[in-house]
């Protein structure tokens, strides 16, 4: 009966021996030097419901990691680990969780070793002088700033006492006024440069050719000329020469009522006079410009005898 008992113990204990672990963690090398490379692998007897939290380490770095292979009805993770200090380093037990059950790796041993550096074989170099760091703009910004404010200043005097001064002096008109008879012959001439009728622009021509005349009546008999119609200029040229205070005549009158009538049916009645009609008008604006003046005011004074 006892070695009945003792087979089947050995039995189940085989069996418990042989079954494969749910988690395994895995190295390639327990031995490296500073910055060398070694291959970490955690395998897990599962694929599903599987969890495999971040890697926890001390001492050592993950260089890279794959992605999660499936291999067999196995998960498989590998990591690339590196070392840069001397020293024995565990990679402590990491926690798998499978189907929420939680499961621990073996811990693991690296060693990292120093390079020996065979020092009678290295080149000796001089000891070298203390660098200065390169400058930045930061170093030279407040004297930057400096000279911009100083170039703002002095282009601010120049414009002011230089530049605005001779503006205004250029500004200043240097012409003079040409009295009324002068202005309205010069307007004419301009009048007639531009060509206006003969370019079928035949209103535009009579609106100018009016205001010159209306303009020059303004200015030398002082009326508003041009915001009044043609009746109230009529009447107003009419009463200057009842009262005897123009020197002007009945033609210069009526030459001067045929015009404005005559523009007046262009602007507002489309008439369309012939061009020798056109040309009469031209020949009594300059009429009525020329015979149309204030009368002189002579004042005698008294001989002492």
């Amino acid at each position: 009966m006892k070695k009945q008992i003792f087979y089947i113990l050995l039995f189940i204990s085989t069996i418990s021996f042989a079954q494969k672990p749910m988690v395994k963690a895995e190295i390639d090398t327990t031995n490296i030097r500073i910055g060398e490379q070694f291959q970490l692998k955690i395998s897990v007897a599962k694929t599903q419901n599987v969890i495999i939290p971040k890697i926890q380490l001390k001492g050592l770095e993950i260089i890279d990691s794959t992605r999660i292979d499936t291999i067999k009805n196995s998960l498989i993770r590998r990591y690339i680990l590196t070392g840069f200090d001397s020293g024995a380093f565990y990679i402590p037990q990491q926690q798998i969780f499978v189907k929420n059950q939680a499961f621990l790796t073996d811990s693991l041993l690296v060693n990292v070793a120093t390079i020996a550096v065979d020092t009678t074989k290295v080149k000796k170099f001089p000891i070298k002088s203390i660098k200065k760091e390169p400058y930045t703009f930061d170093d030279f910004k407040i004297y930057i700033y400096l000279i911009l404010a100083i170039l703002a200043i002095i282009g601010f005097w120049i414009y002011w006492f230089v530049v605005r001064k001779r503006k205004e002096t250029e500004d200043a008109p240097t012409y003079r006024t040409l009295p009324p008879f002068e202005e309205a012959i010069l307007r004419l001439t301009e009048l007639d440069e531009k060509l206006l009728w003969q370019n079928n622009k035949i209103k535009e021509y009579y609106s100018e050719l009016t205001e010159i005349v209306r303009g020059y009546i303004e200015r030398e008999l002082k009326v508003p000329a041009l915001e009044n119609t043609t009746d109230e200029v009529l009447a107003m040229i009419k009463d200057f020469k009842n009262a005897d205070s123009i020197e002007t005549s009945k033609e210069t009158i009526k030459k001067l009522k045929d015009l404005l009538q005559e523009a007046d049916l262009v602007k507002f009645a489309k008439s369309k006079p012939l061009a020798i009609e056109i040309e009469d008008d031209r020949r009594d604006a300059e009429f009525i410009i020329g015979h149309l003046k204030p009368k002189q005011i002579i004042e005698k004074e008294d001989e002492l005898e």
